[in-house]
């Protein structure tokens, strides 16, 4: 009886390795054609028109349309309109309802904290995001961080001025659904 219960564990914990291995490859693999597709976007749109509108700007829900660089980070990452479970699984999401880079309000974007936004825990007041657009690049340097609950939905809101708000799970090395969340608040940098 021991011998079967401990061959039944064994043949568990191949299948649970198997299926993790197996997601992980499958995210990574989204991840790489978003990223792509961003960068297509990006090198096709590297000149925008002059009489081009900022303010009418908006991607097709799951489109990647941007790329986050995180220079602490080393990494490159593309960005996707939409925050549900399919956009995640591609790249960092953009929250539909906030505006983008150069709209002049708050710019919310979300990432799994152990997929895009693995090593998140390095990140430090500072520390700079640049986001390029088809219409330009923007950089934003962390001022604040937050931690709160999964369910608080008062970060999102009007600030009267630009800010990218870009939010993740935490604690970072939290197994299953974080309770709560980890919010970095990034402002312009001017030159």
């Amino acid at each position: 009886m021991i011998k079967w219960i401990s061959n039944l564990l064994i043949i568990a914990g191949v299948i649970s390795i198997a299926v993790f291995g197996y997601l992980f490859i499958k995210n990574e693999q989204q991840q790489k054609q978003s990223l792509a597709q961003a960068e297509e976007n990006l090198s096709k749109n590297n000149a925008p028109e002059e009489n081009f509108d900022i303010q009418s700007y908006k991607p097709e829900m799951y489109e990647a349309f941007a790329t986050m660089d995180i220079p602490k980070l080393d990494k490159t990452l593309p960005i996707v309109e939409g925050t549900d479970a399919d956009a995640l699984d591609k790249g960092i999401g953009h929250l539909v309802d906030s505006v983008l880079p150069g709209q002049g309000e708050q710019i919310v974007m979300s990432g799994h904290r152990d997929t895009v936004f693995r090593q998140f825990d390095k990140i430090e007041i500072g520390d700079t995001f640049t986001i390029n657009m088809p219409y330009g690049s923007y950089t934003y340097e962390i001022k604040e961080t937050d931690i709160v609950s999964e369910d608080d939905t008062s970060v999102i809101r009007e600030m009267g001025e630009e800010v990218l708000v870009v939010t993740t799970c935490y604690p970072f090395s939290f197994v299953g659904d974080a309770p709560e969340r980890f919010v970095a608040y990034a402002y312009p940098v001017t030159d």
